[in-house]
């Protein structure tokens, strides 16, 4: 039981990785645009005014670039789980200071606590990013085909290394 649930989350973390490697070759590629993404075990979805083509071509070179060994494109300063971590460390760190101290000292060191935590928020949810929400060993993993929905919903669906 716990192998398939280990499998299922390894799939997740991959399709995750690949995910934020195909919308950094995309945004290489077109600079700045509105995208967004979600990973599934069965592959990712990317939002965005972008065509098909367009997006099977980044996914292609993205995986191809995870498998050479560029693991770095498997982390984001864009990513939700980045978001998430900083956003956590503020509430925490506000939250501990206001249930301490002096009274009239509590909102200026909790203003401080929370921008100090904001500053540690991104190493930390790139630290989260690498060892626990992506996963950037992508041997074995191929991209099954990429469609369109709505004009602007792009999956990519993937299949991982046999055996996981």
């Amino acid at each position: 039981m716990f192998e398939l649930i280990r499998s299922w989350l390894d799939a997740i973390r991959r399709n995750h990785a690949l995910e934020h490697a195909t919308v950094a070759v995309l945004l290489a590629r077109r600079g700045p645009t509105r995208l967004a993404g979600r990973a599934t075990a069965s592959g990712f979805v990317i939002l965005g005014d972008l065509e098909t083509d367009e997006v099977a071509a980044a996914a292609h070179e993205a995986l191809r670039r995870l498998q050479a060994g560029e693991a770095s494109l498997a982390i984001s300063p864009l990513c939700g789980t980045t978001i998430a971590v900083g956003a956590g460390l503020c509430a925490l760190a506000a939250t501990l200071v206001l249930a301490t101290g002096r009274p009239w000292t509590r909102f200026p060191n909790a203003f401080t606590a929370a921008a100090l935590a904001a500053v540690g928020g991104q190493p930390a949810g790139r630290w989260v990013q690498q060892h626990v929400t992506t996963l950037a060993d992508h041997g074995g993993v191929e991209i099954l085909g990429v469609r369109t929905f709505f004009g602007r919903v792009h999956q990519v669906q993937t299949r991982g290394p046999a055996g996981a």
